[in-house]
């Protein structure tokens, strides 16, 4: 068995990992090639120990892990901060756990930490949300490492500057970023669940400005957008009433636009007056978009279809948006039910995150609302 996930509900923190890591021992055996480890808000002040101790006992050749306010283990989804969660496994690949963080230049910018010279095809990345600029990192990496897919999310844990906790290894570091770059023989097949369907047609942007959309087709964008509101159908016109996206297409080489080809962003506001639309991303003229809408059934087709192409897999990692699970579905385990179900005993595990981050169109992007999964074979 390549990887396992156990997770502990116990309110004592010694009890917990050695809970864990005994059926660890038990089911992989001591120096697994990779660990995960998601910790609870209450277990913060206990994060030295727990990592002197997965380090004593279990040995891992490298090890990352955060906090967070709900994990995932196997078909479980534990919310609001009750539990323990330990992933581990052995591949057939390579994985080096890397350390990123965001520094002060002498000019009053950032200096952001380049990866190291790699062949690596994955980065599995854990990021403190006040600390670290995600979305210029993943620009960064981009460029120098245009094949990497990132995969991961940010740490939902009480939110405080200078006050996350970023485990790499024997370290535990209060900002920054955390990752593991996989390479070699394993596998890792992405998913990006938004959560979102198309309405209406596609329109070329034909002015904007920043985050500011202008035109539509050389039209106004709230005329297009209230063209579009008067053709749908009254449980459609609730859903945009009770937040409307945009799809942003990453690639516009495509005749056809479908599921993954969009990158879901929430529009902000309009302006009565001007008829400007304002979204959550910079927009330029020429980009294609469609309006598109969300809701719990909407979200749970969209991870259908997305992971029905995929075979039973060793092993994944599950970044979960902490809008989702029982506040969205009225229900627990409702991703971790259809995660689980196509891997190999139930080894899957992960975070509630206040951010998501993973690829779209070959281009890997921080998202929201979404379920973001790394699916690993070996």
């Amino acid at each position: 068995m390549p990887y396992h996930s156990a997770f502990s509900q116990h309110s004592d923190c010694a009890l917990a990992i050695g809970e864990i890591i005994g059926e660890m021992l038990e089911r992989i055996g001591e120096a697994p090639d990779v660990a995960v480890v998601f910790l609870p808000e209450k277990f913060r002040t206990d994060a030295s120990n727990i990592v002197n101790t997965i380090q004593k006992l279990l040995k891992p050749k490298s090890l990352i892990g955060t906090v967070t306010d709900s994990i995932i283990s196997g078909s479980r989804e534990i919310e609001n901060g009750q539990a323990m969660c330990l992933w581990t496994g052995n591949c057939l690949g390579k994985i080096t756990s890397v350390r990123s963080e965001a520094l002060n230049s002498a000019e009053g910018g950032l200096i952001l930490d380049d990866l190291p010279d790699t062949d690596a095809h994955t980065l599995i990345l854990l990021a403190d949300p006040l600390s670290f600029p995600i979305t210029e990192a993943l620009q960064l990496w981009e460029a120098s490492n245009p094949d990497l897919q990132v995969i991961g999310g940010l740490s939902s844990g009480a939110p405080a500057i200078g006050r996350s906790c970023l485990i790499v290894d024997n370290d535990i570091h209060k900002n920054g970023a955390v990752g593991l770059l996989v390479s070699g023989l394993t596998k890792v097949k992405p998913i990006v669940s938004q959560g979102c369907r198309p309405i209406g047609d596609p329109f070329t942007v034909t002015s904007s400005k920043a985050n500011i959309i202008e035109t539509l087709g050389n039209q106004s964008a709230l005329t297009r957008l209230q063209d579009v509101f008067n053709s749908l159908s009254e449980t459609e016109k609730n859903l945009v009433n009770t937040g409307l996206h945009v799809g942003r297409v990453i690639n516009e080489n495509q005749l056809d636009f479908g599921r993954g080809d969009f990158l879901i962003r929430a529009v902000l506001g309009a302006d009565q007056r001007t008829g400007h639309l304002a979204i959550g991303d910079e927009i330029e003229v020429g980009e294609i978009i469609q309006f598109h809408v969300r809701d719990a059934q909407t979200a749970t087709h969209d991870l259908v279809e997305l992971i029905n192409p995929i075979e039973q897999s060793d092993g994944a990692l599950v970044f979960s948006c902490n809008g989702r699970g029982i506040d969205l579905f009225g229900e627990s385990d409702h991703d971790s039910l259809l995660v689980a179900d196509l891997v190999k005993s139930e080894a899957s595990a992960g975070m509630f995150c206040v951010g998501e981050i993973g690829p779209i169109g070959g281009r890997s992007f921080l998202h929201g609302f979404t379920a973001s999964i790394a699916f690993f074979s070996d």
